[in-house]
């Protein structure tokens, strides 16, 4: 198996606050970024999965905090997808500094849906393939 995905942000001036670290909500935009970006990698980007009908929506986030970060201080988050449902996955993240000190630990719960009826329908069996190729290091990234 090869290494985990890593992306790799710069913490902006808008995604810290007056405390001068990243807000806690942000870190949640951090994984956003990373999950759309490890899409990309497995060769199933978001886009490519609605144009062939199913969209996906955030239902269950949560995230535990060890450190911060601070403006221009870079991100690494390590990113997976760590389970399938039958019409849900849930995408894992590691957020640590240019120290590898752990900043957070996240997870992150989609359901998958019909694009026009918003109702839910199963996980593409494509996607299931793209992200077990992936993890594999058979993937297009």
């Amino acid at each position: 198996m090869k290494p985990p995905f890593v992306y790799t942000m710069r913490v902006r001036f808008r995604d810290t606050d007056l405390q001068g670290h990243v807000y806690f909500g942000n870190y949640f935009v951090f994984c956003d970024e990373a999950l759309g970006a490890y899409m990309r990698a497995a060769g199933m980007p978001w886009q490519d999965m609605v144009k062939t009908g199913t969209d996906m929506y955030y239902v269950n986030a949560s995230c535990d905090y060890m450190g911060s970060a601070r403006f221009e201080e870079d991100v690494h988050i390590e990113t997976r997808i760590s389970k399938f449902g039958t019409s849900s996955f849930t995408s894992s993240f590691t957020i640590r500094n240019d120290r590898q000190q752990t900043l957070a630990k996240a997870s992150v719960t989609s359901v998958c849906v019909d694009p026009k009826t918003r109702e839910k329908v199963m996980v593409p069996d494509a996607f299931r393939a793209a992200v077990a190729a992936f993890e594999e290091g058979r993937g297009d990234g």
